[in-house]
């Protein structure tokens, strides 16, 4: 029996096991949000950065890439580098996946998809909801074992577009960071000027 894994954030562009066939889709009543802090990849134990999980909310849809594992030992080298890369992600959903909007029925059932929980007891590493502005200061500023945080966002922006989705949430967080950016980069040049 094939397994079936959800990728909603870094996995869209860079899965790291083997899979047999990918396809791209949506789960239905979550939405994808950073509310989870990363201390092992985009950013410190000092100094957080965000990353996605999941907010069950009735209606909307989140898209990403189902990714389709077959052979028995396959099936344990993703579950192993799961394990290890989802670790601070403390609870495993079985969803239901689609390829068509206008389909009743899934494309695929039983997905194995990480989500990180706002439960402070298993998930130390929640950050819950923050102003746009503040989600995009910390993730302009965290950097981590992975790199910048900034480049996470950048790369689930482009990895969403090349796939045909659209998030408003990633899009607002992405260009809020580019200002950010913009304006240091701005202020920097300044500081440059007032100094030569």
């Amino acid at each position: 029996m094939a397994m079936w894994v959800f990728g909603y954030g870094s996995l869209i562009w860079k899965t790291g096991f083997p899979f047999d066939e990918s396809l791209p889709g949506f789960i239905k009543d979550y939405r994808r949000v950073f509310h989870q802090g990363s201390t092992d990849h985009r950013g410190t134990p000092d100094f957080p950065g965000r990353t996605v999980t999941l907010e069950a909310t009735h209606g909307e849809v989140c898209c990403g890439v189902a990714y389709k594992i077959t052979k028995e030992e396959d099936k344990r080298d993703a579950l192993m580098h799961l394990e290890v890369r989802e670790k601070q992600y403390d609870q495993k959903e079985y969803v239901d996946f689609f390829t068509d909007s206008n389909a009743s029925e899934p494309a695929v059932t039983g997905v194995m998809v990480y989500i990180a929980s706002p439960d402070k007891k298993s998930n130390n590493n929640y950050l819950g909801p923050a102003p746009l502005e503040d989600i995009a200061k910390q993730i302009v500023l965290a950097k981590g074992p992975s790199g910048p945080n900034r480049d996470y966002i950048f790369n689930l922006e482009e990895a969403l577009a090349q796939l045909g989705f659209k998030d408003k949430h990633v899009t607002d967080l992405a260009n809020q960071v580019r200002r950010i950016l913009s304006e240091t980069q701005e202020l920097d040049i300044d500081a440059t000027a007032n100094n030569v």
